[in-house]
């Protein structure tokens, strides 16, 4: 690990010396003979309808990734821009985003007008093109979600955070700590998750096994729902979440956050500081967080034993950027430590119990609940990541290159004697390589090329083991054109890739326990779509796409107790790639005052893979005694049928004029799933989520307040319907009620000298306490309480969320 780190940081290193030094040595003996090549952008921001100007302006250069703000006259300003062509942003609050591409071939004068708004638009999106893009010329259907939404909003963990926030995303949970991304019914590695440019590599084929990312980090997240394996590869078959927490400072200006965090259900309480400047081209950031909760609480469980999780976490970045292109190292460590919920009960009082050290077993008590250290059994996960991102200017060319190293260690204890030793433990190590040659625009043509794949090494540093010691390669290469004309933009591709696996053979015991595995995969993937921009209110799209997703090593060749999950799974290593066509179909409609935007999709998958409990030639499920504790285990094995998923969602925000300050957003979700020939007489699909109405209610008060600015008060529904087309085969699921939350929030920022001095978040989310099962809950098939006779334990009841945020500014001398 250690070697492979320090080769990076040498490569990085020696990358940026040879690219400044051959900058100073262009400027030094070239100048002189040729014209200069680099210009300078510069104008005003200015309101369109009293041309006021508009102090604190934000200007994007998305290519470039350098950013700047405006003065109190609205002047804004980028010298030594090279030639060529720009994707500029402009934000301001309250006012729509404006974006255009602009062409850089002389000093530029441009003044930008914006329009006021009470809709809340993004312009630009980064997640499934190959370079940035305007969110109206993209055919596919993309969600965006920014810090302040997050700040609004009472969760556990980042994707939590965005099952409320984004229509078709849900979760598998295991507890609060552990969330795993779904999108349109699709989930585990089947949704690829991309943190500051580079995919996560980190067990995600496991239940239990969560994203290793830093929600307090998070500036920026893009949703793209539909198959991305053009841009991406293998594993992005349903969508992609894309994660961002490097986010360019302006130049000359140093900032920061002071944030603190607490919520009354579980004691949560998290800590978070960041600091980051630019400077002459340097840059840089560093952070550092913390996040301890005791267990959960709700009406009918009481207190939930051993929910309980912390984590720490650290990173930074630091680049420079010249007028050859721009180079950054960013580097970041995760470390959770958190509890399992085994659910199981005393059952004279059908109170939690708990595991002691010599074997037995006792009720657990106040204390235990209280306390931030879980017990046995829990899981101890790191997961750090060191990348270099580069992009070169050639010619009239961009050139992309990152190259990353991520080392996940992933621990599970369950011994109550031996708390310090670990019953398993996957030691993964990734190298991630992406190229990318961006070409120059060719009359209306904006064309890419690109390189890229993996390396992984997985090793068993334990006794038990699930999976075998494997080592994986692969390789992809793509080309993505857009074309842009007018009010009319298409956009399409082809991709092939490879991936060969190698998995070692292993004998327990005198029994195979894994047989030696080769296996090739290879899959052609593409996409076409088009949109077209009827008014500049109404925008019409459509795509296709075929994506696919080579199994993973759980599924061809896990063989063993899952720990965490109770369960032994058996794999399959005869199991095929998964290749999925989906045709989306989209409008979107915005005004000053309305927001309408509704997507439809149908998703045709081959090869779809799922566990299945396995059943025994009585007919009762199939059960084998866990060794360690003698616990009786079902066992699933993993298997593959042709499905068919298909569904909708829409999305109104509303705010009537002339209450410009009322804003009433409502958001639906369907999705439904079949196999196309039942399995164990269920047509279902497994893991499907119910169909869910949520409604925001709110308004927003003393926009230009001297000490009081943007109070933001609001009241919040999510109705959840009932799930009555579970995956009923084999018994893996049954039918989930209903249920309704009633939420509120409120914000606003304390000012002194028209500067914030901080900003308070207070969040409510069933506020009436209610008892309640999410569908995708897997805390829902735990034992059965035989006092009050219900299965599982239930999700989490009343809680209030508290936080503060201090902003940090300053200026460079």
């Amino acid at each position: 690990m250690q070697n492979t780190i320090t080769k990076i940081i040498s490569l990085n290193a020696l990358l940026l010396f040879i690219l400044i030094s051959n900058y100073t040595y262009a400027k030094t003996s070239k100048d002189a003979l040729q014209p200069n090549s680099n210009f300078n952008i510069a104008g005003k921001v200015l309101d369109a309808k009293t041309g006021e100007a508009l102090l604190g302006a934000s200007i994007f250069i998305y290519e470039l990734k350098r950013s700047t703000i405006t003065d109190a006259q609205g002047n804004y300003y980028f010298h030594e821009v090279p030639k060529g062509k720009y994707l500029l942003e402009v934000s301001y609050m309250g006012y729509a985003q404006w974006a255009q591409t602009i062409s850089v071939h002389e000093d530029l004068k441009l003044d930008i007008k914006l329009d006021q708004t009470a809709v809340e638009q993004t312009a630009v999106i980064v997640t499934g093109v190959s370079s940035a893009t305007r969110i109206r010329q993209n055919p596919q259907p993309v969600s965006v979600i920014k810090k302040d939404e997050f700040m609004n909003t009472t969760s556990t963990n980042v994707i939590d955070a965005l099952t409320k926030l984004v229509p078709g995303v849900n979760a598998v949970s295991t507890g609060p700590a552990i969330s795993k991304p779904f999108i349109r019914g699709l989930g585990y590695n089947r949704v690829l998750t991309i943190h500051d440019g580079v995919r996560q590599e980190g067990q995600q084929w496991g239940d239990e096994h969560g994203i290793e990312i830093d929600d307090y980090t998070v500036q920026r997240v893009e949703v793209l729902k539909g198959p991305a394996s053009l841009i991406y590869g293998s594993d992005a078959l349903a969508g992609v979440i894309n994660i961002i927490s490097q986010t360019p400072t302006p130049d000359g200006v140093i900032r920061g956050t002071l944030l603190s965090e607490y919520q009354t259900n579980n004691h949560l309480r998290g800590f978070y500081g960041n600091l980051g400047g630019s400077k002459n081209g340097f840059s840089w950031n560093a952070y550092g967080s913390y996040k301890g909760a005791a267990d959960y609480q709700n009406k009918y469980d009481g207190y939930v034993f051993n929910s309980k999780f912390q984590n720490i976490n650290f990173g930074g970045m630091l680049g420079y950027n010249g007028q050859w292109g721009r180079s950054n190292l960013i580097i970041s460590n995760f470390d959770e430590h958190l509890g399992i919920v085994e659910g199981n009960r005393d059952s004279a009082t059908g109170k939690f119990i708990k595991m002691l050290p010599n074997g037995d077993e006792a009720i657990a008590t106040k204390q235990d609940f209280n306390s931030l250290s879980s017990t046995v059994p829990f899981q101890h996960i790191r997961h750090f990541q060191i990348t270099s991102n580069n992009n070169l200017k050639i010619g009239n060319s961009n050139l992309d290159l990152i190259l990353s190293y991520q080392h996940n260690q992933r621990q599970e204890f369950g011994n109550s004697e031996d708390i310090n030793t670990p019953n398993a433990w996957f030691n993964l190590q990734t190298i991630t390589y992406n190229i990318n040659w961006h070409l120059p625009y060719t009359g209306n043509f904006k064309t890419s090329f690109g390189v890229g794949g993996m390396y992984q090494n997985n090793q068993n540093l334990a006794e038990e083991v699930l999976i075998p010691e494997y080592n994986l390669f692969d390789i992809g290469a793509y080309v993505f054109s857009q074309y842009s004309k007018n009010r009319l933009s298409l956009s399409g591709g082809l991709r092939y890739d490879t991936r060969h696996d190698n998995a070692k053979g292993m004998v327990m015991e005198g029994e195979t326990k894994f047989t030696a595995l080769k296996k090739n995969f290879s899959n052609i993937s593409g996409s076409l779509g088009l949109s077209y921009e009827v008014s500049k209110s109404l925008a019409l799209k459509a795509n296709i796409a075929r994506g696919y997703r080579a199994p993973n090593f759980a599924e061809l060749s896990s063989n063993g107790v899952h720990e965490g999950t109770n369960r032994y799974e058996i794999g399959d290593n005869n199991l095929k790639s998964e290749v999925s066509i989906q045709g989306d179909a989209g409008i979107e409609i915005t005004s000053q005052h309305v927001s309408f935007d509704a997507s439809l999709f149908y998703n045709h998958v081959q090869n779809f893979i799922f566990y299945k409990r396995l059943l025994a030639q009585n007919g009762a499920d199939s059960t084998i005694l866990d060794p360690e504790s003698g616990q009786a285990l079902e066992v699933f094995q993993f298997d593959q049928e042709t499905a068919n998923l298909y569904g909708a969602e829409v999305s109104l925000d509303l705010h009537p004029h002339p209450l410009d300050w009322l804003h009433f957003k409502n958001v639906f979700s369907y999705t439904r799933g079949k196999f196309t020939t039942p399995v164990g007489g269920s047509e279902n699909l497994p893991n499907i989520p119910a169909a869910r109405i949520f409604t925001i209610l709110s308004g927003n008060f003393f926009k230009d307040g001297k000490k009081i600015r943007n109070l933001n008060i609001g009241l919040e529904s999510d109705f959840v319907f009932q799930q009555h087309n579970p995956f009923t085969g084999f018994n893996t699921e049954t039918n989930t009620p209903g249920y309704w939350l009633i939420g509120a929030h409120a914000s606003v920022d304390i000012i002194k000298n028209n500067q914030t001095l901080f900003t308070l978040n207070i969040t409510g989310e069933n506020l009436g306490n209610i008892a309640y099962q999410n569908s995708l809950s897997r805390f829902k098939y735990l034992a059965i309480n035989n006092v009050t006779g219900r299965q599982g334990v239930f999700d989490m009841g009343r809680n209030i969320g508290i936080k503060i945020n201090i902003p940090l500014n300053f200026k460079y001398n």
